[in-house]
């Protein structure tokens, strides 16, 4: 790799994910096949929870705010690998790398912390089912969306700033898939103290603060559950839960292996197969997790492919 003067380029340029020739095709149609399924199977839930009533809840008002993020994560990372993985030029321009890494923030953080958010909603509903309407009413749920986007803006636009204010003279070949902020601290030539620093504050108040607050709201709930009499009671508020956790423990574990380690312990190969996780991997599976143990979401599901046959008959 070459060496650069000490100022930042106008063009990186992004390694992806193998150079092996002979599995770029395979790599392809692996990652085209992921994202059909991510638009698809999100797009779908967003039509079901927005076009039958009985899911106008917080829980499916919550679950449709995953989806728009779901979606949008992937189609921000996505295009790039599957443009990359076949072409030759996987060069991306200083501005459009920052625009990568901004939206990658801005999802992912709010992602963080809508999950944090479905957690307390499922804490209301089974530990506080009598006041749940009170507690988690329109206007409360809208502003927990809300906030969930400006802390997350506020973050993003944070982190670009400090990210490119560094200077690039070590190389401008990013060894990642997409701009990342880990691999873009590698590149700097002088010491990037303070976007660490940056980074630990802002995974200690997003997501350390969010997953917490998820560990509390399920050890009550739990307490709460085991409590219940009946069986058929126990089972389905361990089967609502199961879902959100299968998700939370998938997305929270590998975003914290990735920007809570410390410089001297990044591993390229290994933070890029980490990062395929919550960037491509947990926005396709979100909505067959969810949809696959919730006899509403199926029912509806069932609902609206027949009704589409209908109108396709007549």
């Amino acid at each position: 790799m070459e060496n650069l003067n000490q100022t930042s380029p106008n063009v990186f340029i992004l390694l992806g994910l193998s150079h092996v020739p002979d599995l770029k095709v395979i790599y392809f149609l692996i990652y085209l096949v992921m994202y059909i399924i991510t638009l698809s199977g999100n797009s779908l839930l967003i039509t079901v929870v927005s076009t039958n009533p009985t899911l106008h809840t917080p829980m499916y008002f919550f679950l449709s705010n995953l989806s728009v993020i779901d979606v949008s994560f992937s189609s921000t990372i996505v295009p790039v690998i599957l443009i990359n993985t076949l072409s030759k030029d996987r060069s991306i321009s200083l501005l459009g790398c920052a625009f990568q890494m901004f939206f990658s923030l801005l999802l992912g953080g709010t992602e963080c912390i809508i999950l944090s958010i479905m957690a307390y909603d499922r804490f209301a509903a089974i530990c506080k089912p009598l006041h749940y309407n009170i507690i988690m009413n329109r206007k409360v749920c809208v502003c927990l969306v809300l906030v969930s986007w400006n802390g997350s803006l506020v973050n993003a636009l944070t982190q670009v700033t400090l990210t490119f204010q560094l200077t690039f003279c070590r190389s401008h070949h990013v060894n990642h898939y997409f701009c990342e902020i880990p691999a873009f601290i590698k590149l700097s030539c002088k010491d990037p103290w303070l976007n660490e620093l940056s980074i630990y504050v802002a995974a200690g108040i997003i997501v350390i603060f969010a997953f917490f607050l998820i560990l509390i709201s399920y050890i009550h709930i739990i307490s709460t559950v085991l409590k219940i009499r009946s069986s058929e009671g126990r089972q389905k508020a361990f089967s609502t839960c199961a879902s959100h956790l299968t998700v939370v423990i998938l997305f929270y574990g590998t975003i914290m292996f990735v920007y809570l380690q410390l410089r001297t312990s990044f591993f390229p190969k290994t933070d890029k197969i980490i990062s395929l996780f919550y960037t491509v991997v947990t926005p396709m599976l979100n909505p067959i997790i969810y949809s696959i143990r919730n006899k509403d979401v199926k029912n509806s599901v069932v609902k609206l492919v027949k009704r589409k046959i209908n109108l396709l008959k007549t």
